[in-house]
Parts: structure tokens; sequence; C-alpha cells
């Protein structure tokens, strides 16, 4: 068969490997039944169901023409730097880095700082907006993850809070 659409290729079997490689994976728990669901039915549902859906999107590819075969573009490495630097200062910023004795930072500086990095992966970046963004979204974690959901970890700096 001939690819039509090499995006929708991609992105569908890039979907069912993930969703395959999760329901693999979630087989290994128990599993349970819909009335009394046990850790891994979850993830088996829901890595299924990703498998299903890329196998879908797979499909289409080969039978939907387009006019241009939506040829695969260059990779966009700026964003994908940023936004990985972003998750891994998110990790150290919240739990600290023993091996180089970097205290934990607490919730607060982790969304603050993965905020800034993340946003220089646009096209523009406004310090102002960025800092306004941070604070929403402190303030949004800080109530459902501290106050409503009652989770135990560092919210602010460990030298400020001892």
């Amino acid at each position: 068969m001939n690819i039509k659409s090499q995006k929708d290729f991609f992105s569908g079997l890039m979907f069912t490997v993930i969703g395959g490689s999760f329901a693999y994976g979630a087989s290994s728990y128990t599993v349970g039944t819909g009335a009394r669901m046990g850790p891994g039915y979850f993830p088996l549902v829901l890595g299924v169901i990703l498998a299903l859906l890329g196998s879908a999107i797979m499909f289409k590819s080969l039978v939907v023409e387009t006019p241009d075969g939506e040829k695969i573009g260059a990779w966009a490495w700026k964003p994908l730097c940023y936004i990985i630097a972003g998750n891994l200062l998110f990790g150290i910023l919240l739990g600290g880095l023993p091996s180089i004795k970097l205290p934990a930072m607490g919730l607060i500086a982790a969304i603050f700082g993965t905020t800034i990095v993340v946003s220089k992966a646009g096209e523009v970046f406004v310090l102002k907006e960025v800092l306004a963004l941070s604070t929403v979204l402190s303030i949004g974690s800080y109530l459902a993850f501290v106050l409503l959901l009652k989770l135990q970890f560092p919210v602010w700096p460990t030298f400020i809070t001892g």
C-alpha cells in the first residue's frame, strides 16, 4: 500500500506503539473487573484505546488521499530542547539534587522556573505574561494539590521552611 499522508501515518504509528506498550506493561498488574478495578485496569484500557486510535489513524493515512502527501517537516529542535529542559528543571527544583547539595526549592519555585524555561520554546517571549501565567499556575496548583488533595511535598524552599 502507498502512504498518502506521512504525518497521519507516523503519528498513528506512534500512538499504536505507545498504547501497545502501556497495555503490555499494565498486563503485569492485577487488572480486575469493571466492578472491582485493579491497579492495571485503567492503564490497560487506556493503552488499548490509544492503540486502537493509532491504528485507525494509520488506516486513514493509507486510504484518504491528500494533495501533497503531508510530508513530515524538519524537527523543531528549539521547542523540543526547551520543553525537555523544563521538565527536568521541574523535577530538580521540586525535589532538589542531593548529589550537588542543591536543596529542594518546592512547588512554587518549580512552577515558576519551569514556566519561564518552557515559555522560551515559543515564537514570542513576554516576561510580564510569563510571570502572570506562573502566578496563576502556582496558585491553582497549591489549591488543587496541597489544600484540596492534601498531597505532602515541599511548597517553599527548604532553606526558608526549615
